[in-house]
C-alpha cells in the first residue's frame, strides 16, 4: 500500500509511470498536491501522448535533477511508414502520404542502423527547446516555424521489427542519449526510404537504471531515499569527520574523499544517507556540485537523515 502523504519523505525521488494525456508539468502539479510539497520537479520531459518512466525530484532532490537528466533513455514505439504529420507523431495533422508498400524489412532495418551512433538531430517544432527565449512548441501553436540548429545526440541502439498484421508498421526499440527525439528518428527513417513516416504509441521504458518495473501510477506514489537518485553514479562513503567537511561544502583531496575515476561521485555517510555530489576539481581535489546534508552532518547519528 502507498504511504499516506504525511508519511512520505520530504526529500527523495519518485519513479512515475505517466499516463497518456498528461504533460510532465501536469504530473508535477498533481504530485505537489498529493505529497503536500511545492518543491517538486521532473527530469526529462515526456510528450503528453507518450507514456512511461518520468522521474520526480522531491524537496532537496530537485537540486539533483540535472544528474538524472544526463542518464540515457530507453523507449519503445511504432513507426508508421507512408504518412507524414505536422508533429511527426500520430497526434498531428497529415501533411503527406507515400506508397511505401514495396519497402522491405531489410531496408527498414538498414535505415535504422544508419542512425546508430553519434548523429546530428534537428529538434522538432513541437519540442520544449527554446529559441530566442520561447519554446518551440509555443511557436508551433502560434503557427510559426523557425530555423533550428542541429544538436549532437547519441543513439546507442535502434532495433526495428514488423508489427504482425499491420503492413508498413514497425515496432522500434531505442536506447539513446538525453535530448534525442524518437519522433525525429522515425521521420528520418521514412525519409531515408524515399517517403515519410511518423511515430505512434511511444513509451519510455527506462531512464538509466530506473525502469517500468519500479515505476508507479501517479495516484500510488512512493518517494525513495535521496541516495537512490544517484544510484547510477559511483559512490563513496565518508566517516563522521568527512561528513562534517562535506556538510560545510569543503574542497577535499580525492584521497581524503576515497574517490577515483572522473566522477561525479555520490557522497554517503556510514548509514548510507546521501550528503552531497562531488565533482573533480583542479587535478587531485574534488568540490561539491550539490550539498544535500546540513552543515552539522556527522555530529550525531542520523543527523543527515530527513
Amino acid at each position: 500500500m502507498p504511504l499516506a502523504p504525511d508519511e512520505q519523505r520530504r526529500d527523495g525521488l519518485a519513479v512515475v509511470d505517466k499516463d497518456a494525456g498528461w504533460t510532465s508539468h501536469d504530473v508535477v502539479a498533481k504530485a505537489r498536491g498529493l505529497l503536500r510539497n511545492k518543491k517538486i520537479g521532473h527530469s526529462g520531459t515526456l510528450d503528453p501522448d507518450a507514456t512511461g518512466v518520468l522521474l520526480l525530484g522531491v524537496g532537496r532532490v530537485t537540486r539533483l535533477l540535472r544528474f538524472l537528466t544526463a542518464l540515457p533513455k530507453s523507449y519503445v514505439g511504432e513507426i508508421v511508414l507512408g504518412t507524414e504529420t505536422t508533429t511527426l507523431d500520430a497526434g498531428g495533422q497529415v501533411t503527406a502520404t507515400h506508397d511505401m508498400s514495396a519497402v522491405t524489412v531489410e531496408q527498414v532495418r538498414a535505415a535504422a542502423a544508419a542512425l546508430v551512433g553519434e548523429i546530428w538531430q534537428v529538434p522538432p517544432m513541437v519540442s520544449a527547446v527554446k529559441v530566442d527565449g520561447r519554446r518551440l512548441h509555443e511557436l508551433a501553436r502560434a503557427g510559426e516555424e523557425v530555423e533550428r540548429a542541429p544538436r549532437p545526440v547519441t543513439v546507442h541502439r535502434f532495433d526495428v521489427a514488423p508489427v504482425p498484421g499491420e503492413p508498413g508498421v514497425y515496432r522500434a526499440e531505442v536506447v539513446c542519449s538525453s535530448g534525442t527525439y524518437v519522433r525525429t528518428l522515425a521521420a528520418d527513417v521514412g525519409a531515408a526510404l524515399g517517403g515519410g513516416a511518423h511515430l505512434r504509441s511511444l513509451r519510455r521504458t527506462a531512464i538509466g537504471s530506473f525502469t517500468l518495473a519500479e515505476a508507479r501510477p501517479l495516484d500510488d506514489l512512493l518517494v525513495l531515499a535521496p541516495a537512490e537518485a544517484l544510484r547510477d553514479y559511483p559512490s563513496v562513503v565518508v566517516d563522521a569527520e568527512g561528513a562534517q567537511a562535506v556538510g560545510h561544502g569543503k574542497v577535499l583531496e580525492l584521497d581524503r574523499l576515497g574517490a577515483d575515476g572522473d566522477g561525479p561521485w555520490a557522497v554517503l555517510d556510514a548509514a548510507g544517507d546521501l550528503l552531497a555530489v562531488y565533482e573533480r576539481h583542479r587535478g587531485s581535489t574534488a568540490k561539491p556540485a550539490v550539498v544535500i546534508a546540513p552543515a552539522d552532518a556527522g555530529s550525531s547519528p542520523g543527523s543527515a537523515r530527513r
